[in-house]
């Protein structure tokens, strides 16, 4: 099946960027803005809507191919086929991947969690949802 480009409901499309290897609070400048990575993205029932299966969210969270939010660091010129630029790798190391892990409880490793709390630019809801974890 060939899907359009925000099939998924992304803003943005790329390649390259896998989430066993961005991690959060890594930044990247595209265009003329300045992002970091905050947080896995979490698919949500209108996706199952969206594609008339009632397995669709599963299917999603199964492929680990969630993709990742953004938060706006500093505004800018984005267009197509801008590159994406590292800027910033943060010291760490907890990639998306690992994050989603700890939310779906595959991994129950602490010394993982204390270092995800230590990512200044986690989102305050997972930074919530990983304190409450222990």
């Amino acid at each position: 099946m060939n899907l359009p480009w925000g099939a998924f409901g992304e803003n943005l499309t790329t390649s390259g960027l896998a989430e066993s290897a961005v991690c959060i609070g890594d930044r990247f400048t595209i265009g003329t803005a300045e992002v970091v990575v905050t947080q896995p993205r979490l698919p949500c029932f209108k996706l199952n809507l969206k594609f008339d299966r009632d397995d669709m969210v599963k299917r999603f969270l199964a492929s680990r191919r969630t993709g990742f939010y953004l938060r706006v660091l500093r505004e800018g010129e984005v267009g197509a086929d801008d590159e994406i630029i590292p800027v910033h790798r943060d010291e760490n190391r907890v990639s998306v991947l690992d994050a989603l892990r700890l939310h779906l409880h595959e991994s129950d490793s602490s010394e993982l969690r204390n270092r995800a709390l230590q990512v200044e630019y986690l989102s305050p809801s997972w930074r919530k949802e990983f304190s409450e974890q222990v």
